[in-house]
């Protein structure tokens, strides 16, 4: 039997996690009283269960009892019932602005203040996410890349490293992203603006890409920024990250930066060990600007 312990922060995507175990054939139970855990756990585990694959939800609303989850996983590793635990987590700033926008109150802000609320509940979660088989940062995620995650890891089988990659391109003169982990600065290429007939397409254009790409520097940078990424990721793992924002920038964010994202991604995307995505922050800034 495989058993998923389904956890994490309050608004990272624990519903929709379980949603889609559901949907692939585990049997689901969410907000499961601590008290009852262990007990569920033996149960399922018998082989008159008829039970193969079972996905348990547990969060803060556990309540005073969930102090008691730590030891209820200690008889599960000494009676050597084989469980994994799956942690979604997200940044305190996407979780208040989620709050937000559902207008769901924190199980922890007592007093309404969300920030303290995802603060005690990121305090008391500690132990569980130490303990974690697989951590999914959500912060930058869609849902469908989200049910895409879960189906590489608990339906396809796929080895998972616990490292999602987003790799955004952006304009300087825009601001450089404040979450950006590695900044890469592409501004030492030609610039298709200056062409008349590339200046209103953007990085997405294949003429543009040919343009780019044609200079003899472009593919030089390419190889070396992903042999340096080859070499970063695994070591980021080792150091415990779940989330990295590489940032690719030229003056716009519209012409350089965006081919250059698009072929450092086509290069990395393939790599099994880790998830990738893609986006471009201001390819349509220009036009807006104009436009007003």
């Amino acid at each position: 039997m495989r058993m998923v312990i389904v956890t994490g922060m309050s608004g990272a995507g624990k519903s929709t996690a379980l949603k889609v175990l559901e949907d692939t054939g585990y049997f689901c139970v969410d907000n499961l009283p601590i008290p009852l855990f262990l007990k569920f756990v033996e149960m399922s585990a018998q082989p008159d269960a008829n039970l193969d694959k079972v996905a348990i939800g547990i969060d803060i609303r556990g309540g005073r009892s969930f102090a008691r989850l730590a030891e209820e996983l200690d008889v599960l590793k000494e009676k050597e019932i084989p469980h994994e635990i799956l942690y979604l987590d997200a940044g305190d700033d996407v979780l208040v602005k989620r709050y937000k926008e559902t207008r769901r109150s924190h199980p922890l802000a007592k007093d309404g203040r969300l920030d303290k609320g995802i603060a005690a509940e990121r305090k008391e979660l500690e132990f569980l996410k130490m303990r974690a088989t697989y951590i999914i940062d959500t912060s930058n995620l869609l849902t469908r890349e989200l049910n895409q995650e879960i189906r590489k890891i608990f339906v396809e089988g796929k080895e998972y490293k616990n490292l999602y990659v987003t790799i955004l391109s952006f304009g300087f003169k825009y601001g450089i992203p404040s979450d950006a982990d590695l900044v890469f600065d592409v501004r030492f290429l030609p610039n298709p603006y200056y062409i008349e007939e590339l200046k209103e397409k953007t990085g997405q254009d294949k003429v543009v890409q040919q343009y780019v790409m044609d200079n003899d520097k472009a593919p030089v940078f390419l190889e070396k920024v992903t042999e340096l990424l080859e070499f970063l990721l695994p070591n980021y793992i080792l150091e415990g990250k779940n989330q990295l924002v590489i940032a690719v920038g030229c003056t716009g964010g519209k012409h350089r930066s965006v081919t250059l994202a698009n072929a450092i991604y086509e290069k990395m995307k393939e790599k099994e060990d880790y998830g990738f995505r893609i986006e471009h922050r201001d390819i349509t800034k220009d036009s807006i600007t104009k436009a007003k």
